[in-house]
């Protein structure tokens, strides 16, 4: 089998940012990857606590000036690049100054959960597809890590299916214990819409909060991986719900490197 391209899409990585595990998680995966010999792509948001001058990130002009549509706005995407030190990889950042530039994540300073926080994940799970695209690289996996990239299997599954760069492309999606109790107010589903995307595709988003993401994820991924074992109950419960899905659990332990190696092959194959 010819060396996989694999996309990796998180919301954060170490070591431009770390908030919690998945930044360590997406950090130590694709090196892994890239040592077997497969072609790597790594895509995160451009938090504001990411520091440009310090991280030496800079704009990739041909990849930026596109727009992308969240609801009946369209706003800027721009992308830039870094590499990560002592490795040879390179990490793109999804940028948008009203989603972006702030310097924090997802809770302002009181810890109060940013009520747009649904269309900056709208917005970059778009921006990612668009710039794959304009990347002209065709992704074999693209391995989609936490809620904040839980829609790419749809779109891919829907508005991208026909697409020669992503007809044949797979995915995972992989949960993590990262819940909100927040509940999204506005008519998110039609902010999530797309072409060939009708009301019924987006029931089990429909409640508008971190379950409703994750079971949307799990809905359209081609297999659901857990981090660990003890990933919260009202979880497992969804995955009981999705018993005709492939969901694994592979824990960050020495070995899950190995464990996904022989994922992305079996999923290619």
């Amino acid at each position: 089998m010819p060396n996989l391209k694999i996309l990796y899409v998180s919301s954060e990585i170490n070591p431009f940012l770390r908030t919690t595990e998945v930044a360590d998680y997406v950090r130590k995966l694709p090196q892994s990857m890239q040592e077997r010999g497969m072609e790597i792509r790594i895509l995160v948001p451009r938090f504001g606590l990411i520091n440009e001058r310090k991280n030496r990130l800079h704009e990739v002009v041909r990849l930026s000036g596109i727009n992308i549509a969240v609801g009946e706005e369209e706003k800027p995407l721009t992308i830039k690049v870094a590499s990560i030190p002592n490795a040879k990889l390179q990490v793109y950042f999804i940028d948008n100054e009203d989603y972006f530039h702030r310097k924090s994540v997802f809770t302002d300073k009181t810890e109060k959960f940013y009520d747009d926080n649904d269309e900056r994940a709208i917005f970059f799970c778009k921006g990612v597809i668009e710039t794959v695209k304009k990347l002209g690289w065709a992704p074999d996996i693209v391995h989609c890590n936490d809620w904040m990239t839980s829609l790419i299997p749809l779109y891919l599954k829907t508005t991208y299916k026909n697409d020669p760069m992503f007809k044949n492309t797979k995915t995972i999606f992989t949960v993590y214990n990262t819940p909100f109790s927040y509940k999204f107010e506005g008519d998110l589903l039609n902010k999530v819409k797309m072409v060939d995307i009708e009301d019924t595709m987006l029931q089990n988003l429909s409640t508008a909060d971190f379950e409703g993401f994750i079971k949307i994820g799990t809905e359209y991924a081609d297999i659901v991986t857990r981090s660990c074992k003890d990933i919260e109950d009202k979880l497992n419960g969804i995955f009981n719900e999705f018993s005709n899905k492939k969901i694994d659990t592979i824990e960050s332990s020495d070995e899950y490197t190995e464990s996904y190696y022989e994922l992305y092959n079996e999923l290619a194959g």
